[in-house]
């Protein structure tokens, strides 16, 4: 018996370290994961440490220093009002950041609570997925703008605004996963066996729908920065003068002819951050997936 034992165990641990090598060799096959991580990271690192990195206001006005090209002292240069541009870009992912963050929990959070019951329940399905393709109708900037004219001006009623336009389309793809699940063998069992309706969503089908539900969420995440960034470029997302690289790119449009960099820093952070993600998105789609190129290899 002990040397069974000790054979199972041996043959369990050869399998584990198999796995930990395929997904480790997935891993490197997939270089865009990596960068897209990697930028994300400083990004996420510059925004955390902003008040570290430089005990500068990001508000403070200085007239003196308005307009000053890119230096030693001013890294990226300074605004309209003096106000040093690599600071107020540190604080700006601070909330970009938040804001997509939020946008992307709250969202899969909704999403997956009508994505699962409408998918498990016909009568819930034709009301919940009628509701949602009607917001889907909707252009979400258009949505976002109504909403956030209805709540006003805030961080928090941008977030509750791009939730409501990014949730529906989170509840039709997990649906539509949850739904695969829902008529796999082990599912049928556990109805026959008389499981509960709870137990059989929240731990039968749920596991099933995570793997597209985080690729999702990375490119919510993204959607959600520039859905801010639009929101706040058009003066109905977060107030001045909070720093954020919506209203940034907003207040660079009179200047832009004399100081470029007021215009292009702030635009290229957005570009970075939201390539990063998309990135993220797509290794994290081929590492997850193993019908995709990148895994058929292995």
């Amino acid at each position: 018996m002990n040397l069974i034992n000790k054979n199972v165990s041996a043959v369990s641990e050869a399998i584990f370290k198999e796995q930990r090598q395929l997904r480790k060799e997935r891993l490197l096959a997939s270089p865009g994961l990596i960068i897209g991580f990697a930028g994300f990271v400083i990004i996420l690192i510059l925004a955390i440490l902003a008040p570290a990195l430089s005990s500068a206001d990001p508000n403070a006005m200085v007239v003196v220093e308005r307009l000053k090209p890119p230096s030693a002292e001013h890294l990226l240069g300074t605004d309209e009002f003096g106000r040093d541009l690599f600071v107020r870009l540190m604080y700006g992912a601070r909330v970009s950041l938040w804001v997509g963050g939020c946008v992307a929990i709250f969202s899969c959070v909704f999403g997956v609570v009508i994505g699962i019951y409408a998918s498990y329940f016909k009568a819930l399905d034709h009301i919940l997925m009628r509701i949602c393709d009607g917001l889907i109708a909707i252009p979400g900037i258009l949505l976002a703008i109504a909403l956030i004219a209805a709540l006003g001006t805030s961080s928090w009623n941008v977030v509750v605004a791009l939730t409501i336009v990014y949730t529906p389309s989170v509840a039709r793809t997990v649906r539509a996963s949850a739904m695969v699940v829902r008529e796999q063998p082990y599912v049928e069992a556990a109805k026959v066996q008389g499981f509960s309706d709870f137990r059989i969503l929240w731990k039968l089908i749920l596991p099933g729908v995570i793997s597209p539900l985080t690729v999702q969420a990375s490119f919510i995440f993204a959607q959600a920065i520039i859905s801010e960034a639009s929101l706040s470029f058009l003066g109905a997302g977060v107030p001045a003068p909070a720093a954020s690289w919506g209203n940034m790119l907003q207040a660079s449009k009179l200047v832009f002819s004399k100081a470029p960099w007021t215009m292009i820093c702030p635009g290229a952070a957005v570009v970075v951050c939201v390539l990063s993600l998309n990135l993220m998105g797509d290794g994290l789609r081929d590492f997850m997936d193993p019908r995709t190129k990148g895994g058929a290899k292995k």
